[in-house]
């Protein structure tokens, strides 16, 4: 699919317009498909589709196979029946989500809606529902991890009590019994989310438009996945973590970055086939036609940072799996569609590990200017099994990075892209559509020429992010029709979009 040359959007789900204070699987959802399908594009990539934990971030979940029920289309939910009606507070911004007020609001009207389906005994979707808790491996260990997580006031798992945070089978059946009506509405929510994103899914497919999503190579460990698979992870006897996982000092952090997250334990997981990672990648496969792996060299070598450090430097490369990971995964599932998240310190083993499969690594042209003709991003350099970048969720928006630029800086971006400071943006963007690499990725940010204003996240810092929103408003009325011009001159059209 990404053999071919084309062209895609980065927006994240949550930053769609709407109702409710924050994007959602609905109307609006699909009217963006449909503006893409009108600008020539092939491709919409989003983030984490994940119930995100700390800092409201899509790569810190509770879980990395369920859904994020903030998404969930609560208009849906009425039409379906299970609520009568839905009253949506008024927003005084319209672009930026207030995640406090946004998660109590939600997830009432999604209890509510849960309790009157499960007390509601002739619901003609009951089968449905009962089809989905049968046919979906991971969800009782999520909704019972879940009904706990609110028994205990949101504590993470490792201050429960003792038979709970380390689970017992009696305690698991104890608790599954005690906590039966809490675990019905998990379940509901994660069948809302998930018919709500098929239903997205098959009308994007309708307009030629496939979906890039993301795989966070890491796990929370205040999550189910730990919780329920401790063996799996470098955990101690008390389940607390022995090392964890960063990147050491690069662009974004002069100390690295301290992400905290558990490391595998890869000798069990070897042992067992790496059937943990088989059924992640097969549960993303169900949600995505191609999936971007995050932080891939992470499985050549991983940066593994003893606990108690106050920053990333002191850490270790410690090897991973490899190739032994993929061949299982691909010997299961058959060739999957991956991106290779390649940024970073890469070596000759990491680059051998991507090319050994054929997988696209990425480019983005913000790193491209900070050194001579020989950078790897600029896009003389570029090759064709590549993806190409403007910037990406943990970059500033391109009219943002441009205006933090030196004056020198700024003179050598413009000789390259052959602009004035006045049209630089749309010079970097006609420079990207350019490139002999068969891919290009835009943010939608970068698209409505934003500034700082509209940056998605700033690596490093654990508030104020992710929250970014845009307006139809924002969309001036010839951006289709001037994209797909342009898309169109650089033979990146979707032959199959409307």
């Amino acid at each position: 699919m990404l053999n071919r040359r084309g062209c895609g959007v980065l927006l994240h789900p949550t930053s769609l317009p709407g109702a409710g204070g924050i994007g959602t699987l609905g109307n609006d959802a699909r009217r963006f498909v449909d503006l893409l399908a009108s600008m020539g594009m092939s491709y919409w990539q989003v983030l984490p589709l994940t119930p995100p934990a700390c800092g409201n971030s899509p790569y810190s979940s509770f879980s990395a196979f369920a859904g994020n029920p903030l998404l969930i289309d609560l208009d849906q939910i009425v039409a379906d029946g299970d609520l009568s009606a839905v009253q949506y507070e008024e927003n005084p911004n319209e672009t930026s989500i207030d995640f406090e007020s946004v998660s109590s609001c939600k997830l009432e009207y999604l209890r509510q809606a849960a309790t009157a389906f499960l007390n509601n005994a002739g619901a003609s979707s009951k089968q449905e529902f009962w089809d989905f808790c049968n046919t979906t491996p991971w969800l009782h260990y999520y909704a019972l991890f879940m009904a706990l997580k609110q028994r205990y006031k949101g504590r993470s798992w490792d201050k429960w009590p003792s038979g709970l945070a380390l689970l017992s089978p009696d305690k698991y059946e104890k608790s599954s019994v005690e906590l039966g009506a809490e675990i019905g509405i998990q379940k509901y929510i994660q069948w809302q989310f998930f018919r709500q994103w098929r239903r997205l899914r098959r009308y994007a497919a309708g307009k030629g438009i496939a979906i890039v999503g993301d795989i966070p190579i890491f796990v929370a460990y205040d999550s189910v996945d730990v919780w329920s698979n401790r063996e799996l992870f470098l955990l101690d006897p008390k389940g607390k973590p022995t090392v964890v996982a960063g990147v050491p000092p690069d662009y974004f952090s002069k100390t690295g970055q301290l992400w905290g997250n558990p490391l595998y334990n890869w000798d069990v997981m070897g042992r067992q086939k790496y059937v943990w990672w088989v059924e992640r990648f097969r549960s993303m496969l169900d949600l995505f036609d191609i999936i971007r792996v995050d932080h891939f060299r992470g499985f050549e070598a991983a940066w593994h940072v003893p606990v108690g450090e106050k920053t990333a430097v002191n850490g270790t490369w410690t090897k991973a799996p490899g190739g032994n990971l993929f061949d299982a995964v691909f010997a299961a599932l058959g060739k999957v569609p991956v991106i290779a998240e390649d940024l970073g310190i890469i070596t000759p083993e990491v680059v051998a590990l991507r090319d050994r499969y054929d997988f696209p690594g990425m480019k983005i042209l913000q790193f491209a200017f900070d050194s001579g003709p020989s950078n790897a991003y600029l896009p003389h350099n570029h090759h064709k099994n590549s993806i190409v970048y403007t910037g990406t969720h943990d970059n500033d928006t391109t009219r943002g990075w441009y205006s933090s630029l030196s004056d020198t800086q700024k003179v050598r971006v413009s000789r390259y892209v052959g602009s004035n400071e006045v049209d630089t943006v749309e010079a970097i963007l006609r420079t990207t559509l350019m490139s002999v690499a068969d891919t290009t990725i835009f943010p939608f940010q970068d698209l409505l020429f934003l500034g700082s204003e509209a940056r998605m996240n700033v690596p490093g810092t654990a508030f104020g992010n992710w929250g970014w929103r845009f307006t139809w408003s924002m969309i001036c009325h010839d951006l289709a029709s001037s994209l797909r011009n342009q898309i169109e001159c650089y033979g990146r059209c979707n032959p199959g979009g409307t």
